[in-house]
């Protein structure tokens, strides 16, 4: 069987496999966030904690909640990370605390930016207590947030989001645990691997020594990718035969990139009455994802006259289409795991896979925040629509006024500014600078992917960047930790002031929101605002490297 038809073959099943799931999973996630029911370990964590769970939660102080947990998260793993020389199942020293500061943020942020080697800069037990625990942990902040804007908008003037303790627990519990579980024990099938044997040293047929590490891979690959997390146990990622060892075992990590964020769309078009509204989204998800495939497939294939194309960078076991589509999938969603590394892409490849980034991971987007980033997208089409028609901006009968519009504004603004701003700054200091492997538009291109990667809480990179130095790592941290929480809260606020508005009835002049016409509006609106911001540094990077 040739490449392109085992290619296409792959995409055919992931695609129905997704299909599949989409409704009976979004179904699930639905009545997991609107069910009084709790669970008998949800009532006993409930009470340990002092835990009212009927009882509701304004925006502000759903966010107080969020940043509370968020804190303490990050106090918990940066001792962790900084005092693991002394803890069991020590290996080597401790991190510097410039990089304890920027992994600690990192895992917290659900971005899992290593500028560390996974299998020798953190233990077993610094891996499996501290970096997995927060794989499940942000991952549920994520999703609570976006239930927290779905109950902002089908609320009838109750003023409340919801509680935050809940929506943490029942993600964590009902949601997360149970498909994580099922997916480990799948790619444990498939040949991830999994123990605490010691360390072992062969001899190399060059007459040298490798030292060949394990540890509880599976479960925590299983989480790292469906909790849209990334990084990796191993320092090659997904690319390590370890982590992922065949082609049915990263068919298997892709379809756990997408579940979660091509189901939530259905979430929400159930918990806000009208499942029309979650097709919407969904299709414009789906249309940027399969754009953007397409592109990256293609400009792989093209970047060399070999029958198999270019090989750079990539894994033969997995080769180019294969590579492409998990490329494609972890930058539209916010996971940053890799199977290939993208600095090896051709420029419009590599420029693909940052395009996505740049359009703020919202096709599908990472878990929760894929889809109340393209829910802040649809808020911003319904609002231009409204002026381009003369009439006033709705959403679910919600009217979209100058409070509402200038949360969705600022939160549309925070990125792109950490993004140029970072960049920019960077490449006039010398120790950033003296990192770049590559001159150039492809040094600036380097650049530029990182504080994107960073700033979107992505977590890949172009790997020629030198990125473990204290500028890089406090930079960056501090683009990962207000790219992840600002606009999260700018969400919250958002949900609050839809909370207190009551639903107008539809009338002939409502615009309808559930439509393939307003889904092509998103799609237009997402595009042109991506372009308008970023056009330049594209031009600069990427498309100068292409066209010389």
């Amino acid at each position: 069987m040739s490449e392109d038809v085992s290619g296409l073959l792959t995409i055919a099943v992931l695609v129905i496999a997704l299909a599949a799931v989409h409704v009976p999973l979004g179904d699930y996630l639905a009545r997991v966030f609107t069910t009084d029911r709790d669970l008998a370990v949800e009532r006993a964590f409930y009470r340990l904690c002092g835990i009212d769970p009927r009882s509701g939660q304004r925006w502000s102080r759903y966010a107080v909640s969020v940043g509370a947990f968020s804190v303490v998260s990050l106090v918990f793993l940066g001792a962790l990370l900084m005092l693991q020389q002394h803890l069991p199942l020590a290996r080597g020293a401790s991190m510097d605390w410039h990089t304890a500061v920027n992994t600690s943020i990192s895992f917290v942020t659900n971005t899992n930016w290593q500028s560390y080697a996974g299998e020798s800069g953190a233990s077993a037990l610094v891996q499996t207590l501290g970096l997995a625990v927060q794989n499940f942990v942000s991952a549920a902040v994520g999703l609570a947030v976006a239930v927290a804007l779905i109950r902002g908008l089908a609320a009838r003037h109750t003023g409340t989001v919801g509680n935050f303790w809940v929506d943490l627990t029942r993600a964590v519990v009902r949601v997360l645990l149970p498909i994580a579980f099922a997916g480990a024990v799948v790619l444990l099938a498939g040949g991830v691997i999994q123990d605490l044997s010691a360390p072992q040293t062969i001899s190399t047929l060059g007459g040298g020594h490798q030292t060949i590490e394990s540890g509880l891979v599976a479960s925590q690959e299983a989480i790292k990718e469906l909790g849209t997390n990334g990084g990796g146990y191993f320092n090659a990622n997904s690319a390590h035969p370890f982590e992922n060892p065949n082609a049915f075992t990263n068919l298997v990590e892709i379809l756990l990139i997408l579940v979660i964020p091509f189901s939530l769309p259905r979430t929400y078009g159930r918990m806000v009455g009208d499942t029309r509204q979650g097709y919407a989204v969904a299709g414009f998800m789906a249309f940027l994802w399969a754009a953007m495939l397409v592109v990256i497939t293609w400009a792989e294939q093209a970047a060399s006259t070999a029958p198999t194309g270019a090989m750079e960078g990539k894994e033969v076991r997995f080769g180019v289409w294969a590579s492409a589509l998990f490329a494609n999938s972890t930058t539209a969603t916010s996971t940053g795991a890799v199977n290939s590394m993208h600095e090896s892409y051709s420029p419009i490849g590599g420029g693909g896979a940052l395009t996505n980034m740049l359009l703020g991971e919202i096709t599908p987007g990472g878990v929760g925040s894929g889809l109340y980033g393209a829910l802040v997208v649809a808020i911003l089409a319904v609002f231009i629509a409204g002026l381009m028609v003369g009439r006033t901006p709705e959403i679910l009968g919600k009217q979209v006024g100058r409070k509402e519009i200038t949360y969705a504004a600022l939160y549309t603004i925070v990125t792109p500014a950490l993004v140029l701003v970072g960049t920019a700054a960077a490449l006039t200091v010398g120790t950033a600078k003296a990192g770049l492997l590559a001159t150039g538009p492809h040094g600036l291109s380097e650049m530029f992917y990182a504080y994107a990667s960073a700033s979107n809480n992505n977590g890949s990179a172009f790997a020629g960047l030198t990125a473990d130095q204290p500028y890089l790592n406090l930079t960056l941290g501090a683009c990962m930790l207000i790219g992840r929480f600002l606009p999260m809260f700018l969400v919250l606020a958002l949900a609050g002031a839809f909370a207190t508005q009551r639903r107008r009835p539809t009338t002939e002049g409502t615009m309808p929101t559930h439509t393939p016409l307003f889904s092509g509006l998103m799609v237009g609106v997402a595009l042109l605002v991506t372009g308008l911001t970023f056009l330049p540094p594209l031009a600069l990077g990427p498309l100068a490297e292409a066209l010389s």
